[in-house]
């Protein structure tokens, strides 16, 4: 059934920049000077499904040559001196001059010529410079011509390669007229004529209407008509479909067109209704954010939100700004762990180290520089983090992990235990845990506590070209090991392994009679970064899965389902330099794991300090008490070595 055509708004989308430069044009070009400035702002048409039309504006679009957003709409700004003279503005005169500089372009053609050029806008406001408070409102003049009928309207049209080539090139242009064979038609005296198709890049993602510029387009090609005509009309619309760029997305209609009369013009409307629908002018107070750390805060989170915005309209941003990190590790991994996570605007980030700055330290770990050299990493590193971004709430911590296999004197019992309780509360009160440090063992008391409490773990190791990143089993409140796998292929994220799990001997003393290329990092420069960027990447992912820590793995890599916005949540991943390649293997949580078993979990809950003392001052108690002991006794090694001997003699 014919209906009429009806079109999605556009809507100002304004960066704080575009503010700070109109406040630096009327501080030192305009003054008290009230002539309008010439504008150019953007829209695109490649934004998911269910986001707003927007139109871009930032502190570039006074330029002559802005950075280039896609469609560019040229418009002006007209700044009053007093919120008096912008509230008795004459909008409606405002409007309608508007709409005759656009109508001129029709009857002289030059609309036919270049239709791009009908994208026009206009902008009053009022900059209270003090206070850094804006009136403003937009306008896009459109005509109200008789209404386009529609005839047919279809979503999702599948071109064919020829024709996605030819539209994305025609797209460059705006808006174009095409001829029967889709060719742009080079004739602008006798294009509306020889017209069968309109293209336009369309800003709507809605399913059943085009955006805002095809209004007066359509108004174009009514003023030319003798006659009524049925006008295909090709709303191209891009999105990114399995990592490539695709136009199937795009809107397909049929409208049939009035003749318009010449003998004036139609009414113009346009102005921009407020947040609340109604059709007045909006304000924004962005007295906060003009200080240089507000600004700097304002800009990380329009990075991500560009993200939403854009591509993933289901990102959620607002866990990782709320987000507690504890980085176990202030080195080489640590420092760039840090760096990444605040590129994902976590600002709650406690670093931990026990370690000073050295000599060889600063080209390899990115918070620290030469001047820092002897100083404590930890702190250091947390006062970098707030250099960095200013709104960071960083703190550095000077503690030793005390570690199995490293026995404890009478006269360092109090002290262990003071850092074993400081630990506890650190990890606490964090959300995620980072496991950075230099040793294995290192890691086992962070890995004890965090599989205790619940805690998402992120390990990360190096070796000379390799690299290992994976997440801890987070087990839940239920804590079973036998519990039913998700799906054949797959691991419940309850059940995955720890960095522990896959060992038949418990950690012991890594650093006794270690020679000095044993007791460096001696790594690939970049590996750490590789790694580090992972673990981050890694620990985003988690978050934006509908389980967090518990997200299951799956053990086939062909797999598509994704079952997080970002993609794939794998167990780990394991890199090679080498040929440059990685895996990304599961595996189950090990029953007698000497790190995250149940009965380790219990000895730890029911005796804390008690199990633990046992543990640092006898290399073999976690064997014993995990049940990897009566295991490795009952292994018949003579079946294993004589299998092991037929293999090479084979």
């Amino acid at each position: 059934m014919s209906t009429p055509v009806q079109y999605v708004p556009l809507i100002s989308s304004i960066d704080h920049t575009f503010w700070t430069q109109l406040n630096a044009k009327k501080l030192d070009e305009l003054k008290l000077d009230e002539r309008p400035l010439d504008l150019t702002a953007f829209y695109t048409n490649d934004c998911k499904p269910g986001l707003p039309a927007h139109l871009t504006l930032s502190y570039d679009s006074f330029t002559d040559k802005p950075v280039d957003r896609g469609t560019a709409y040229t418009g002006i700004v007209l700044n009053t001196n007093t919120v008096e003279e912008f509230k008795a503005k004459d909008f409606g005169g405002i409007l309608k001059s508007a709409g005759e500089k656009i109508w001129s372009t029709f009857k002289d053609g030059s609309a036919v010529e270049k239709p791009v050029t009908i994208n026009q806008f206009y902008c009053v406001c009022f900059a209270d410079l003090k206070k850094y408070r804006y009136n403003y409102w937009f306008c896009f003049p459109a005509f109200v011509t008789p209404a386009a009928v529609m005839e047919r309207s279809t979503l999702g049209v599948k071109f064919t390669s020829e024709q996605k080539e030819k539209f994305r090139s025609a797209a460059n242009l705006g808006a174009t007229f095409l001829d029967k064979e889709q060719n742009v038609i080079q004739d602008k005296n006798n294009a509306i004529s020889n017209m069968e198709y309109v293209l336009i890049k369309d800003p709507s993602t809605d399913s059943e209407h085009p955006g805002w510029p095809l209004r007066n387009l359509l108004a174009l090609v009514s003023f030319h008509l003798k006659e009524k005509k049925v006008v295909k009309v090709i709303c191209l619309r891009e999105n990114k479909v399995a990592g490539q760029q695709s136009v199937d997305h795009s809107l397909y209609l049929e409208v049939e067109l009035e003749p318009l009369s010449n003998t004036g013009m139609p009414k113009v409307v346009g102005w921009e209704r407020n947040t609340k629908g109604k059709l007045t002018s909006k304000f924004v107070d962005l007295s906060a954010s003009m200080d240089p750390a507000k600004i700097s805060e304002s800009s990380v989170n329009l990075n991500l939100k560009l993200m939403r915005w854009r591509l993933l309209p289901e990102l959620n941003l607002e866990v990782l700004q709320k987000l507690k990190v504890l980085v176990l590790g202030s080195g080489t991994l640590g420092c760039n762990v840090a760096r990444c996570l605040l590129g994902w605007g976590v600002k709650n980030i406690t670093m931990l180290d026990n370690g000073k700055v050295s000599y060889s330290n600063p080209v390899r770990q990115s918070l620290f520089n030469f001047d820092d050299c002897g100083k404590p990493k930890a702190e250091t590193a947390a006062a970098r983090i707030k250099q960095i971004n200013p709104s960071a709430e960083s703190r550095g911590v000077a503690l030793s992990i005390p570690m199995p296999g490293h026995p404890v004197t009478k006269l360092e019992e109090e002290k262990v235990k003071e850092s074993i309780t400081e630990l506890e509360e650190l990890i606490d009160s964090v959300d995620v845990v980072f496991l950075l440090t230099d040793t294995r063992e290192s890691r086992w008391l962070p890995t004890l506590i965090c599989s205790s409490k619940h805690k998402i773990c992120i390990n990360s190791a190096l070796g000379f070209d390799t690299y290992l990143v994976m997440r801890h089993g987070v087990k839940g409140e239920c804590e079973v090991l036998e519990a039913p796998h998700i799906g054949a292929s797959t691991i419940a994220g309850s059940q995955l392994g720890c960095y522990f799990c896959n060992d038949v001997v418990a950690p012991g003393d890594s650093t006794k009679d270690r020679t000095l290329d044993q007791m460096c990092t001696v790594t690939r420069p970049g590996n750490a970064f590789v790694a580090a960027s992972l673990a981050v990447e890694l620990m985003v992912s988690i978050l934006q899965h509908p389980l967090e820590g518990q997200a299951p793995a799956t053990l086939d890599l062909n797999d598509e389902k994704q079952d997080s916005c970002l993609g794939r949540v794998p167990h780990q991943i394991r890199g090679f330099l080498a040929h440059f390649s990685s895996v990304q293997p599961a595996s189950h949580a090990f029953d007698k794991c000497t790190a995250c078993c149940m009965e380790i979990i219990s000895r730890y809950r029911e005796n804390k300090m008690g199990f633990l003392m046992e543990a640092f001052n006898d290399a073999n108690y976690l064997e014993k008490v995990s049940g990897l002991a009566d295991m490795l006794e009952n292994t018949n090694f003579d079946d294993v070595w004589e299998f092991d001997s037929d293999i090479e003699s084979d």
